[in-house]
C-alpha cells in the first residue's frame, strides 16, 4: 500500500490479432523469462487449433472458457482471537480474470498432450464445455465458500 498517492492502473493495448485486451494480458501471463514473442506465438497456435478442431473462432472459445472459470467467491484466512477462520469474500472482476487466467495456464501446464499450445487448446476446449481441471477448482473454490458461510460476519 503506498503511503503517498494511489497507485495508477496502466491501461493493456489491444493485442495484434484480434484486438483484444484480455487477449494481451493472457499473452503475457503465459510469458515467461521475458519471451513475449514465443508467448504470443503459442497462444495464437493453440487459438488455431480451437478453431480446427471445433470450427468456431479460437478467441471466442477462450472468452466462454474464461468466464466458465471465474470464480464469484473465495475464502480468505481471518485470525481472530487465537484462532484462524477462512471467511467467504467477493472476487473483485480483476481478480476473478487474473484466477481464471492463471488456473487455466496452470492447468494447461500439467496435461500430457505434446506442445503447450496442444495442452492449452484442449483445457480451453474443456473449459468452454464446463468441464475439465479448472472448472473443478473454480467449484471446489465455491463450495469451501460455500462450507464457511456461518463465518461472514467476520468478514472485514
Amino acid at each position: 500500500m503506498p503511503r503517498r498517492r494511489q497507485a495508477v492502473k496502466r491501461p493493456t493495448p489491444p493485442d495484434a490479432r484480434y484486438g483484444d485486451a484480455s487477449v494481451t494480458k493472457f499473452i503475457n501471463y503465459v510469458m515467461t523469462r521475458g519471451k513475449r514473442g514465443l508467448a504470443e506465438s503459442m497462444v495464437y497456435r493453440a487459438f488455431d487449433i480451437v478453431k480446427d478442431k471445433t470450427g468456431q473462432e479460437g478467441v471466442e472459445i477462450f472468452r466462454v472458457a474464461l468466464n466458465n472459470v471465474k470464480p464469484s467467491l473465495e475464502v480468505k484466512s481471518r485470525r481472530i482471537g487465537g484462532a484462524t477462520y477462512q471467511v467467504p469474500v467477493e472476487v473483485r472482476q480483476e481478480r476473478r480474470t487474473m484466477l481464471a487466467m492463471r488456473w487455466l495456464i496452470g492447468f494447461s501446464r500439467t496435461r500430457a498432450e505434446r506442445s503447450f499450445s496442444e495442452r492449452l487448446a484442449a483445457e480451453l476446449m474443456l473449459a468452454s464445455k464446463n468441464e475439465g481441471p479448472s472448472i473443478k477448482k473454480r467449484e471446489d473454490t465455491h463450495k469451501m465458500a460455500e462450507a464457511n458461510k456461518a463465518f461472514a460476519h467476520c468478514r472485514w
